[in-house]
């Protein structure tokens, strides 16, 4: 129970990376406000993977709620915020995980699609950070920020040019948060998943070939699990973590360094 007691917000919560985060933390015994994006279902405002990923949390025995809402607007990160004390009394850590990947050819890509992954990753980030560290100023009892970066800000991509400047962004701007909100006792850290099997790149690993590709790179020798990931972001929450901030940890299974 290596979160008992403590409030999550875990963004991009009903699938992949951020769902299996979000369960995680409520089975290491924290209270979870999982969001997504609500145009999964616009006609409702409902997300089906969100309440399968809310029942989910909810028969851990732990408290979880589930807010719709768009990270890329400015005004989500706050909303997020006040839902979550309004529910649960605080806020002791973020993950900032809700993200979007379209692969596409440099010359191909769109002012539309490069603003709006812009706008999803690295401004969404800078929002949620801000808004969650100011209730952790105020709360005086120091926090986790946690942001989802990527081996992407390490490497090139081709297919990826519009993607892997917002993840070096991510990288960066926790840096950034670790000098600002140290004092305070807030931990600023970003994660950096290799290659995860997950909704976000599921056709580009249904190519032919292209699956046993990435394993025959990676010195371990299969692709990543959200849960990889997910174990990790529960570290970093945890008071495990408690001298760790601005760092940016690698769970590629190796893929960096057998780049080099």
């Amino acid at each position: 129970m290596l979160l008992s007691g403590k409030v999550v917000i875990v963004t991009g919560a009903s699938r992949g990376i951020g769902r299996a985060t979000a369960l995680a933390c409520a089975r290491e015994g924290a209270n979870v406000l999982l969001n997504y994006h609500p145009s999964y279902d616009a006609s409702s405002g409902r997300d089906a993977a969100g309440d399968e990923a809310l029942a989910e949390l909810n028969a851990t025995g732990q408290r979880a709620i589930a807010v719709a809402a768009d990270v890329a607007r400015p005004e989500t990160a706050q909303l997020l915020v006040d839902a979550a004390v309004a529910e649960f009394g605080r806020l002791d850590a973020l993950v900032a995980n809700a993200g979007i990947c379209e692969f596409c050819d440099l010359l191909e890509v769109t002012p539309a699609l490069l603003t709006r992954t812009v706008e999803v990753n690295l401004l969404g980030t800078f929002y949620l950070a801000q808004a969650a560290g100011r209730r952790m100023v105020s709360q005086g009892q120091g926090g986790s920020i946690i942001a989802m970066s990527s081996i992407s800000a390490l490497v090139g991509g081709g297919r990826q040019t519009h993607y892997t400047p917002t993840k070096a962004g991510v990288h960066s701007l926790m840096q950034s948060c670790a000098v600002a909100l140290g004092p305070h006792g807030i931990r600023c850290n970003s994660v950096m998943p290799g290659t995860i099997a997950t909704d976000l790149n599921a056709k580009d690993l249904a190519a032919p070939g292209k699956a046993a590709y990435m394993r025959g790179r990676i010195p371990l020798g299969r692709l990543g699990e959200p849960a990889d990931v997910a174990s990790v972001c529960v570290f970093l929450a945890s008071d495990l973590a408690r001298y760790v901030t601005g760092a940016s940890v690698l769970v590629d299974g190796g893929l960096f360094v057998n780049l080099q």
